[in-house]
């Protein structure tokens, strides 16, 4: 991974000083997955609740993060996702509403939200990042909802899994072609 993410920093533009102080990290890791953050650049994002893929049904999607073409793999995992394993908090209409509010609620301030989808386990959603760094985007959102969700429910403990997953969209056609599918998925 960390030979992966050098080779996307030799090929994009440096980060800038300025915005590497305000947090953000350009193309960076977290261990397994690679992200993209800088300011102004559209995002499509996936995150999705911590029993998603469950411990219990393991043999179900286990095999999924050994695939090697990446798209192959990303397209397989989505899949999985799609069938709605684990509790599905997100089914209940009051806690994906406070997520929908949540995602919602600084579009126009840290950035400019496109598109979202809320589905039973996880969530999609379109946004161009603005000041805020999109790490702390993400982190603000589980965060609130994480603790909204677990009061409501009458649970504790992990609520969202602990990362997510990035596309950057560098054109209007692929952020045209992701809000049309954050908006026609069920």
């Amino acid at each position: 991974m960390h030979e992966l993410v050098e080779g996307k920093r030799r090929w994009s533009s440096p980060l800038k000083l300025e915005d590497a102080k305000q947090g953000f990290r350009g193309w960076h890791e977290r261990g397994y997955l690679p992200h993209r953050d800088e300011p102004g650049l559209t995002q499509f994002v996936t995150f999705r609740l911590a029993d998603s893929f469950p411990e219990a049904l393991c043999s179900e999607w286990e095999h999924l993060w050994k695939i090697e073409d990446d798209r192959l793999r990303r397209a397989e995992l989505e899949s999985y996702l799609d069938k709605g394993r684990g509790e599905c908090h997100l089914r209940r209409p009051e806690i994906a509403q406070l997520v929908e509010d949540t995602v919602r609620f600084f579009h126009g301030q840290r950035y400019d939200l496109r598109a979202w989808v809320v589905m039973p386990n996880h969530v999609h959603a379109l946004f161009k990042v603005d000041a805020t760094p999109m790490a702390e985007i993400l982190e603000s959102w589980k965060k609130h909802t994480a603790n909204k969700a677990n009061r409501q429910l009458h649970r504790r403990g992990k609520f969202w899994q602990a990362d997510y997953w990035t596309r950057s969209c560098v054109t209007a056609r692929t952020n045209w072609k992701r809000a049309t599918t954050s908006r026609t998925i069920p």
